[in-house]
Parts: structure tokens; sequence; C-alpha cells
């Protein structure tokens, strides 16, 4: 598989402060933007370090009506306590949900049968389409937990439990999320690249020097599974946001 696509636009900022603040000024005004022309905004949410700053600035944004969001999330541990502070979803009310009155919040909760709760949670995002997608970039390329080279940009399905990656699950300790690699869980759900692709507009934040060479390959390598965010290059409306650090790759 392999084609150039489309570059994504490209904004480089000096720090993760600034990146944070422009993208989480860009998503609130896009949320704006929509709001006065459709009843309600549907989102999908990334939940790692990386976006808390983007997150921090769009929970402040003036002029969002949050009760005609409904927000949804693009990945999650199986195996971890309901109260476990590493759950994404645990994660993002900290840092969005719990400060904002969202009209509506679908939590991915793998439970104790993950294929019924997949086949809810798919038919949850297919009730109506998906607006916004707030997205980052994984140290080996993943989208959500689409890890190389086993990832399907053609996937059929729109959730699926995967196998993690070594580096994704080092990543989650180079974070600060996990001590050791041995506490992160090896089986986790996730959606899907197709699905994650199928949104209106794509905002893609990515800060910090661990995500260079993936933000190199990501606009410059072949489209294909051996860096699943090459698909980004596959939509039509996705901005990609970096600092110096991110950028240091990308002509």
């Amino acid at each position: 598989m392999s084609t150039t696509g489309t570059q994504p636009r490209v904004e480089v900022f000096p720090d993760r402060e600034a990146l944070g603040r422009a993208a989480g000024d860009d998503i609130a005004a896009e949320l704006r933007r929509r709001l006065a022309r459709q009843d309600g905004v549907r989102m999908i949410l990334a939940a790692a370090p990386s976006q808390l700053e983007t997150l921090e600035r769009l929970r402040t944004a003036e002029g969002v009506d949050w009760s005609r969001v409904t927000a949804f999330h693009m990945d999650e541990y199986v195996g971890l306590p309901p109260n476990a502070p590493q759950r994404f979803g645990n994660w993002l009310k900290g840092a969005l949900f719990d400060h904002v009155p969202l009209g509506n919040v679908h939590l991915l909760d793998p439970g104790s049968d993950p294929a019924e709760a997949l086949r809810q949670y798919a038919d949850e995002l297919a009730a109506a389409p998906i607006d916004v997608v707030v997205l980052g970039i994984g140290v080996n390329g993943h989208l959500a937990f689409n890890d190389p080279p086993d990832a399907d940009l053609a996937d059929p399905q729109p959730v699926r439990v995967v196998e993690l990656a070594e580096a994704s699950r080092r990543q989650q300790v180079d974070d600060e999320c996990f001590a050791r690699v041995e506490d992160v869980p090896r089986t986790a759900v996730t959606l899907t690249v197709p699905r994650l692709l199928d949104a209106g507009r794509l905002f893609c934040v990515v800060p910090g020097a661990a995500k260079a060479a993936a933000v190199r390959s990501a606009v410059t390598d072949p489209i294909g599974p051996d860096c699943p965010a090459t698909a980004l290059r596959r939509h039509p409306d996705c901005t990609l946001y970096l600092d110096k650090e991110s950028a240091a790759h990308v002509g």
C-alpha cells in the first residue's frame, strides 16, 4: 500500500505551551463555527500528556455551547480497574470532561465483555457523523493504538481489540503514566484508522522531541502500516500542530 496523498497543513510553534494555545483556540473556533449552523457537534479526543496544554486551553474557551457537544475518546486499556488513573477515560475527565458541561460523554469501557462493549461503542459512533477529531501521533507512528506494522489502514471494523506494541507500552512509561513497562497492559481497545479519518476535521497535536522521527515519517514516508500516521494524508482537512522539537526533521 503506497500513495502520496495530500499533505496536512503544518503549523510550527516555539514551544508546547504556544502550540497548545493555538490548537485549543482553533478547535474552539471550529466548535463555534459548527454550532452556529447545526444542532450539535460530535467529537473524538485522544488522551495523552501530549494533549494536556491543548485541552487546558480548550476548556477555558469562550462562546462554546458545550451542552450541544457529544464527546467520545479513541482508545482504552483492557484489564485496568475502573478507578485507575491511567485509564484514558479517567484522564480525559480530569483534563476536560469534568471542567465543561458536555451534553453527552461516551466512555470506551471494555468491561468484562470487550466484544459487546465494542459493538455498543461502534453503534454510538455511527449514530451520526463525527465532526471533529483531536488526536496525536505515537513515537512509533501509531494513531490511537493502531500500531505498526500490523495496523490495517483499511480496517472494516470501527473499533477492535489490539495487542500493544512494545514501543507503545514503553511510551506510557516515558510519559510517566506507569512506573514500569511490566505495569502497562498488553491489550487495549481502539478506534481503527478508517473510523478516525471518517470525520469532518482533524486536529493533530504533536509536541516534543520524542515525536520528531514519527512526524517526519508521517509527512514523507509512503502511506502504509509501517507508519500508521501517514494515513493522515488521506484526509482533506487535517492540521498538524508541532513545536520546534517535534518539527526538527520536517523541511
